[in-house]
């Protein structure tokens, strides 16, 4: 189901038209209004009067989630502070959080756009949306909850965590559509193995995970357990929350909301724009945002982009899901590793479950991997010789895919720690 038919359908050289006087507007308002563009446009040589179709976007700075950090709070407002009627920050677990805020037609813009994200998904306001993201400061809450108000769905705001609870209002309540992270739905479904409830007799139809990397084989997975049609989705505190991309029914990539964020694909190194297919970091602008708008952030992602049209209708981009980050990636002995490559190759081998970490450490002057991996408990139980042969056909199938070594250590069930957030996949110990 298409939301809104006269964007997401429009013709790309309309579309193009659209973004150049969007992209005119917002870079003459930052100039005058953020003085921190004006210091920034000024260093490279650009001038407002510089910018009149949308591909001299080029020509403008990038910005860094650093920067957006150094000037916390309020540095980063084109309006008066008396304009803005929500706020939402990152964790600032790393530090000063970064600072959303929204006016009254920003609020309007994300619940629009989640609006179209929700459709992607035939979501409908026959439907009742358990949304298992969390409130406050983070945005995935919120920004679900606007957009299943603006389709009339009826929204049952849980958030996160108190997952016996979660289960006891599926069944209650019966709800058809969940929004969480990718490995808290799989958290929610062996929780459910132990209550003795069974997912096929639940009326849950459809999906929306995202807020960290998840790959196919985890699709496959959560699809199994769960019962439902598991879709990406997309967006970043930095430009809005969710609703910048989202996949269709198709699942065959992210649509990008294109009249309000445009994207770029660059080459992390040198920053040159890279054309269409190619994979590299994705950069955005809010073309539309009237509280905190931002110029060709970069969002360290790595992905690339299509702009073929959709089997479902829709004309606008698609970005490939996630494949990995610039700043999480894992250098070990000079081959470069997404924790995401790592767990498509796990999840391809029969007995395992997705639940695993990577311990990288340092032995001498060269880098280590031990890869622990969660067995199914059958397979756990066999003899040592068998459980040995297992961790040697994941060591080599890692490093004909990968190309690196690394050990691997099986461990029993539910010795990993579990998540109702994110998951933490990664412990760096060279870093103590």
């Amino acid at each position: 189901m298409i939301w809104n038919d006269h964007y997401e359908t429009m013709e790309r050289d309309r579309l193009k038209q659209v973004q150049s006087r969007s992209l005119r507007e917002l870079v003459e308002r930052v100039y005058k209004k953020v003085p921190f563009y004006r210091r920034k446009m000024d260093e490279q040589g650009v001038k407002p009067s510089d910018i009149n179709q949308i591909i001299d976007i080029v020509k403008l700075p990038f910005t860094t989630k650093q920067e957006m950090r150094d000037v916390y709070p309020f540095k980063l407002l084109a309006v008066d502070l008396s304009d803005i009627v929500e706020i939402h920050t990152s964790s600032g677990t790393t530090g000063k959080p970064v600072v959303d805020a929204y006016t009254l037609r920003d609020i309007d813009t994300w619940s629009e756009v989640m609006a179209r994200t929700l459709s992607m998904g035939d979501v409908t306001r026959q439907d009742i949306v358990q949304n298992a993201y969390g409130y406050g400061l983070f945005t995935g809450g919120l920004g679900v909850h606007y957009g299943a108000r603006r389709i009339g769905a009826n929204v049952i705001p849980i958030s996160g965590g108190n997952t016996k609870r979660q289960l006891m209002i599926m069944q209650d309540f019966r709800s058809n559509v969940l929004t969480c992270t990718p490995s808290y739905s799989l958290y929610l479904a062996e929780a459910a193995l132990e209550e003795g409830i069974d997912f096929s007799k639940l009326p849950l139809r459809v999906g929306f995970f995202g807020a960290e990397p998840w790959s196919e084989g985890m699709r496959k997975e959560i699809e199994a357990k769960l019962h439902l049609k598991a879709l990406d989705i997309f967006g970043l505190t930095e430009i809005i929350g969710p609703g910048v991309a989202q996949e269709c029914m198709c699942q065959d990539g992210l649509h990008i909301f294109e009249d309000h964020f445009y994207p770029e694909i660059i080459d992390p190194e040198t920053e040159r724009l890279l054309p269409e297919g190619e994979k590299g970091e994705l950069v955005l602008t809010t073309l539309t945002k009237e509280g905190t708008p931002v110029l060709r952030y970069r969002t360290r992602d790595i992905t690339y982009l299509n702009y073929k049209t959709c089997r479902c209708g829709r004309t606008s981009v698609r970005m490939n899901r996630i494949l990995g980050r610039t700043d999480d990636m894992l250098i070990i002995r000079g081959v470069n590793v997404f924790p995401s490559q790592i767990e498509e190759v796990l999840l391809q081998v029969e007995g395992v479950e997705p639940h695993y970490q990577l311990l990288i450490d340092r032995k001498g002057q060269l880098d280590s991997i031990e890869i622990q991996v969660e067995m199914i408990e059958k397979l756990f139980s066999d003899e040592i010789k068998m459980l040995e042969k297992t961790e040697k056909k994941i060591e080599n199938a890692l490093y004909s895919s990968l190309g690196v070594h690394s050990k691997v250590k099986l461990v029993e069930p539910k010795s990993i720690p579990r998540s109702e957030g994110k998951a933490r996949r990664v412990i760096d110990k060279r870093q103590v």
